[in-house]
Order: structure tokens, then sequence, then C-alpha cells
């Protein structure tokens, strides 16, 4: 049951995470990127206070506990996703894709930094590897223009951000007896403060109103941002860091399925192909561990 529950929590992240490029791309039809991020962000929170209530679960009152939310804030929201705004002004969206699917791997660089990784599996480890091959298989990066660009590396700093934010957040804020709800409005409330410092820097631009656009950003929002960082955390305190990490795998193959089914996006046999091993190497992260085998003594 807990198997099933874990995967379910990373297919329903997938799902949510994987939209938001959807989405993003609808919403920067009315929004520049900052007042874009900002709205996610104000949405989230509001959706996670409302869950809060719910639940009847209160917001941290530790200051140390608001400090480790600050960090988690900066490096999982405000500034990952301002780097990937940046990012995709002059990036390729395959490009993007690879690069923010390298943050499983920027965990597994991150852990030992902090003190915090265990001993892997070498089935986990190779599952990493053949899920990040996948990707590249998916995307062919090598056909795609502005691998070295400044948007680039703007966008695999972004990624680095993911990988620390999850080994910080596993470290420091995956208490089990704390609420994901509550420490995910956290975080969000911290995030969309520092997202108002950045409105200098584009956030008032004018803002022509549109049906489509302010839906995206409504699901964005209470989806993608609220609901899916609540999931996180639950994901983060049963499995820890790298199997929370992992889900990024999944955000590819999610994309390229709504390309195909919404937007008339063709799939080539290359991509269905790099489908299936990224979902191979996923299943490989997924295999238990083995039990270390007691030896038997004989009885004399």
């Amino acid at each position: 049951m807990g198997e099933t529950k874990t995967l379910l929590r990373i297919g329903a992240l997938a799902l949510m995470w994987g939209s938001s490029f959807f989405w993003i791309k609808l919403g920067l039809g009315m929004f520049s990127p900052v007042q874009l991020v900002l709205a996610r962000l104000v949405l989230g929170a509001a959706t996670l206070l409302v869950l809060c209530r719910l639940q009847r679960a209160r917001l941290p009152r530790d200051r140390r506990m608001w400090g480790h939310l600050a960090v988690a804030a900066f490096f999982h929201n405000a500034l990952p996703f301002l780097l990937f705004a940046i990012g995709e002004t002059t990036v390729d969206s395959g490009i993007t894709g690879v690069l923010n699917s390298t943050t499983p791997l920027w965990v597994l660089l991150a852990a030992p930094l902090m003190g915090t990784s265990s001993r892997m599996s070498g089935a986990r480890f190779a599952g990493l590897l053949i899920g990040l091959g996948g990707i590249l298989l998916i995307f062919a990066p090598w056909q795609a223009s502005g691998l070295l660009s400044w948007g680039a590396l703007a966008c695999l700093a972004a990624a680095a951000s993911y990988g620390f934010a999850f080994v910080y957040e596993g470290k420091y804020l995956s208490d089990s007896s704390l609420s994901p709800y509550a420490t995910s409005a956290g975080q969000m409330l911290l995030a969309s403060g520092m997202l108002v410092l950045a409105l200098p820097a584009g956030g008032f631009t004018p803002v022509h109103v549109s049906t489509g656009p302010l839906l995206a950003i409504l699901v964005l929002g209470v989806g993608s941002t609220g609901f899916a960082f609540a999931l996180n955390y639950q994901l983060l305190a049963s499995e820890g860091a790298v199997a929370a990490s992992v889900v990024g795998y999944l955000l590819p193959v999610v994309s390229v399925l709504l390309g195909a089914l919404f937007l008339g996006e063709q799939l080539h046999l290359r991509v269905i192909a790099g489908m299936v091993i990224v979902l191979g190497g996923v299943a490989l992260t997924r295999l238990p561990k083995r039990a270390p085998v007691e030896p038997v003594l004989e009885r004399v």
C-alpha cells in the first residue's frame, strides 16, 4: 500500500509539473515572465492557505523553521522560476527540457556535500542514468540551437537550484510531524514576497486580459503550484530527495503527450523510444533494496 501511494504521488506530481510548461506558454500571452511567476506563487499560496484552514493546520511558529522556509522559497521557487523564464526567451524548448531533467543528477551531487547522502543501490543509480539517456533521446539537443548560450546556462543554474532545494527540504523540512500544507504555504508566502521585489524588472508592463491565459494561470497556480508542492513534501517525507527529484524525468513525457493531444504535435519513433527508456529508468529507481542475508548457523 505504501508503494502504491508513492507511485500515485509521483504520477500526480508528474502530471501537474509536466503540464506546467503548457500553462506557462498560454499564460505568457497575457503576462510578462515576472508577472506570471508572481501570479503563480500568489495563487499557490492562497490554495495552500485554504487547505491549511480545511485541515486545521497552523503555519510554523519557530523562527528557525521560517529561516529554512526562506532558503527553500528562494532556491525552489523564486530563483529557478525566474531563471527558466529568462532562459526560455533565447533557448529552444528541447534544450530547456534536457537541462531541467538534470535535476536528479544535481541531487546526487548536492546530497553528499550537505551530509545527507546514503548508500545508493546500483539499480537506482543505473535508473537515473538511463532516465537521462531517454530524455536526451526525446529532445535530441544535438539538433537544436542555443546549447551554448547565456539562456542555457540560466536553465542549467535553475536545475541545479532545484537539486539543492530538494536536498535542503529533505534535510530540514520533511519532518513527518509537520503538515505538508502548512510547510508549503509558508514557503509560497515567502517566495511571493521575494517576487514582489522583482516587479521593477518587467513587472509593470501592460496586461492584455484574455480568458485563455487567465484560465491557464489559474490552473498553473492552484494545481501545478499549490497542490503540487504539498504532494512534494509528502513525497520527501516518505521517500527522500532522490525519489522526489525523479519526477523530473517524467515531466517531458507528460509535456510531449499533452503536445500530441492538444497541440497536434507529431510523435516520432525516436520520441516514443525515449519515453519508453525514461519509464524503464524510473522503474529501476523504484526497485526495493535487497535485505542483507543473515548467515545460517548450523547446530552441532
